[in-house]
């Protein structure tokens, strides 16, 4: 069976390679700002699963009979969604509004199949910020630069963002984008992997 990732992203890419996994990525044919314009009293949880869900189908749609992995992350404060920063002030502002306490990423995952959903999983993991300078913030800015718009949230916990934490709960892999361990049971179960 052929395996899709509906996804560029290049960690996500590189979790399943790593993982020995044999995929194809596509970049899924969404809108995410009008999904989300749409979807006005969806929790965290629920907006990234109906993201996943729709960059899965709309990639089943070109490839009938491959099963699609879509996956969307969003950043929930105390039910409040954040996106990608879309400039290194954006950024800042987050950042800032992170400083000392603790959010959750959550994490979605949905496999689909010619255009209907065979598996959906939702990871969560919470990281708790420490309460970092005025002066740290700008020299962390100014090291990472546009990479800050790259992940919500304004960091990659895999590089430089690490310096950001004082404690984390939950799955690396939820974390990185791609909870990579209840994706690996479901390719086993539907026979894509050997069990």
């Amino acid at each position: 069976m052929k395996l899709i990732l509906a996804s560029t992203s290049r960690i996500r890419g590189e979790l399943l390679a790593k993982a020995g996994i044999t995929f194809e990525s596509v970049k899924p044919e969404v809108d995410e700002t009008e999904l989300k314009r749409q979807s006005p009293g969806l929790s965290p949880g629920d907006l990234a699963l109906k993201l996943a869900a729709a960059k899965a189908v709309s990639v089943t749609n070109r490839y009938p009979g491959a099963l699609v992995i879509g996956a969307d992350q969003v950043l929930n404060l105390e039910g409040r969604a954040f996106d990608k920063p879309d400039s290194v002030e954006t950024a800042r502002r987050q950042l800032t509004d992170l400083r000392g306490r603790r959010h959750v990423l959550e994490t979605a995952l949905c496999c689909a199949q010619d255009g209907k959903i065979a598996w959906q999983h939702l990871g969560q993991a919470g990281l708790t910020m420490r309460d970092f300078s005025e002066a740290f913030l700008t020299d962390y800015l100014r090291e990472v630069g546009q990479d800050v718009t790259t992940s919500v949230g304004g960091y990659k916990l895999e590089g430089r963002g690490a310096q950001l934490f004082d404690r984390i709960e939950g799955d690396y892999f939820t974390i990185l984008g791609l909870p990579l361990l209840p994706l690996l049971d479901f390719l086993r179960r539907k026979g894509v992997l050997p069990a």
